[in-house]
């Protein structure tokens, strides 16, 4: 039984004096507040921001400083030290000039999921859409589920 229904009932028997039942009516208004307060507070996974830069086609950096890296997606690297070939960076450069159109200076909302590399993973909205959806079906981007191995983008050719 619900804490505020019991001690509602338990505060309307007969047999107890009117100072207790007074307390427990007192301490169901004030079970009521807590839990209506609690009913308002955020997910504090869930939040917004706005977009600073675009590092490439699945990570940016918010004005705040925290980098977001796009969940269960990847997409090439930009950093030559980091793509496996040149066709992979060329491919990278590719994929982050949509992204950057799409989102930089823009006003998203995000839901954390995770940690990687200090990086924030992240299910990102923007424009009411999923942004990882979005990558993947415009191909700057592949569905990368976790567990498995990361997408090779030098095999495309």
């Amino acid at each position: 039984m619900p804490i505020v229904p019991f001690l509602l009932a338990l505060a309307s028997r007969a047999n107890l004096p009117w100072h207790c039942r007074a307390r427990l009516v007192l301490l169901a208004l004030a079970a009521t507040a807590v839990l209506a307060t609690l009913a308002r507070v955020p997910d504090a996974r869930v939040a917004t921001g706005t977009v600073r830069t675009v590092t490439d086609g699945d990570t940016f950096r918010l004005t705040s400083g925290e980098r977001i890296r796009i969940a269960g997606i990847d997409a090439p690297e930009t950093q030559a030290q980091r793509a496996r070939c040149p066709a992979e960076r060329r491919r990278g450069e590719t994929a982050k000039a949509p992204l950057t159109r799409m989102i930089e200076g823009q006003s998203i909302r995000f839901t954390r999921v995770g940690r990687s590399y200090n990086r924030t993973v992240a299910t990102v909205r923007h424009a009411g859409r999923d942004l990882a959806t979005r990558l993947v079906e415009s191909g700057d981007a592949r569905w990368w589920p976790r567990g498995k191995a990361k997408p090779d983008w030098c095999q495309l050719d």
